[in-house]
């Protein structure tokens, strides 16, 4: 079974991640002495700074030159993780109704990794959610949730959300911090489909540790629970039939 790191930033020198090719290498070799078999490339994309069309060709230069250094550097013996892109998308007014928001999916499948917005929400970004998951027909993976859980006044809109059919993916690192942990744990307890990423950004900082996340969700829920998730993660993303 494929263990997925659905969260990353280790295109090089696309957004604030990685800033070469060689520290993208250091990331996936780090990656894989972890166990991880799956990387989700999910580069930061935001509507306010970018085009789809420039995001997109940028995200291929990008996986093209760190493919050409893997080709130079690794050994055929060596494994790293297998990359798929993806994005990162940042929340932005009428994201429902943007045009070739398709493209921004995790590769070969409809699942959007949505980042929504560092403010108190409102109706209006659940209704904009719930636009592109009945409208648009696309699968929504909610990135870092428990993050949005220390803005005041969040706390009731977020469970709001998450009676959608939403995904929520989680941050290996929050594990680490008790708040969090405990948040993290009533968030499970109402929504099981919990998926974890590194949200990795370099080898110095913000280093991939989706190994430490997934030891810590397994002491509080247990390895059934981490055996269905693993599961349902490649199902998400199509490497395995349901």
């Amino acid at each position: 079974m494929s263990v997925i790191d659905f969260h990353s930033h280790v295109l090089p020198r696309i957004d604030d991640g990685s800033h070469s090719s060689e520290e993208s290498l250091g990331m996936l070799q780090i990656s894989a002495s972890q166990g991880i078999d799956v990387m989700a490339a999910t580069s930061h994309f935001y509507a306010t700074e970018d085009r789809i069309s420039s995001f997109l060709n940028r995200r291929r230069c990008s996986e093209e030159r760190l493919k050409e250094r893997m080709n130079q550097e690794l050994t055929k013996e060596e494994r790293i993780p297998r990359l798929i892109m993806g994005a990162e998308v940042a929340f932005f007014t009428g994201i429902s109704r943007a045009e070739r928001l398709e493209e921004l999916t995790y590769e070969g499948t409809d699942l959007l990794l949505l980042e929504m917005p560092f403010t108190k929400w409102n109706k209006s970004e659940i209704e904009e959610v719930r636009y592109i998951l009945e409208r648009r027909k696309l699968r929504v993976m909610l990135a870092h949730l428990e993050r949005f859980l220390m803005i005041p006044g969040n706390k009731k809109r977020i469970y709001e959300l998450m009676e959608l059919p939403v995904y929520v993916q989680i941050n290996a690192g929050s594990f680490e911090r008790w708040g969090e942990r405990r948040q993290i744990s009533k968030m499970i307890r109402k929504k099981e489909q919990i998926f974890l990423g590194s949200d990795c950004h370099g080898i110095h900082h913000r280093v991939p540790n989706l190994k430490n996340g997934r030891e810590a969700l397994e002491k509080m829920m247990g390895s059934t629970f981490i055996d269905k998730m693993d599961k349902e993660a490649a199902v998400l993303l199509g490497l395995e039939d349901k």
